[in-house]
């Protein structure tokens, strides 16, 4: 299981996107430069884009990521020597830990970002991955690092939403 690094600027964001989106949950992708280095022990994230909520039904409990959003911003990102190496979502109302959902729908390898939010917009996050073996969620420390991303190029300002 690898630890995430965050620029503290970057986790502001995820917050900030949580509560505009409350009570629906919000999503976003995770992005890493670090694309063909080891990462054993860490993996850094450097920039973060919204992503799309398209559930179709209660998105207060629910979030769907369109596949071709995905497809896109992996190829998008690969042009730019970067990498989806997971993603983030919101829990309105719940703890800030991956649901029996979360579980059944993820994939091993990324990195998962859980925010709770609450109608005060109180934020408590929480990091996972999901063990290949036992196909649980396994929780890893989140390292909140000082300052903004290192990569200007991969600031969420060109998030899309």
């Amino acid at each position: 299981m690898r630890d995430v690094a965050l620029p503290s600027a970057l986790l502001k964001d995820m917050k900030t996107h949580a509560r505009e989106l409350y009570p629906d949950e919000c999503c976003g992708f995770l992005i890493s430069n670090s694309v063909g280095t080891p990462e054993a022990s860490g993996r850094s994230v450097v920039a973060l884009e919204r992503a799309r909520n398209e559930f179709e039904g209660e998105r207060g409990r629910r979030f769907l990521i369109p596949s071709s959003e995905l497809r896109d911003v992996e190829r998008r990102r690969a042009r730019e020597g970067a990498a989806v190496v997971g993603f983030y979502h919101s829990h309105p109302d719940h703890p800030a830990r991956p649901s029996a959902f979360d579980q059944a729908h993820a994939w091993p390898w990324y990195s998962y970002i859980v925010l709770s939010v609450t109608s005060t917009g109180e934020v408590a996050v929480g990091a996972f991955e999901l063990d290949p073996d036992s196909s649980t969620f396994q929780e890893v420390k989140l390292q909140i690092q000082d300052g903004a991303p290192d990569d200007a190029s991969a600031r969420p300002g060109r998030a899309r939403a």
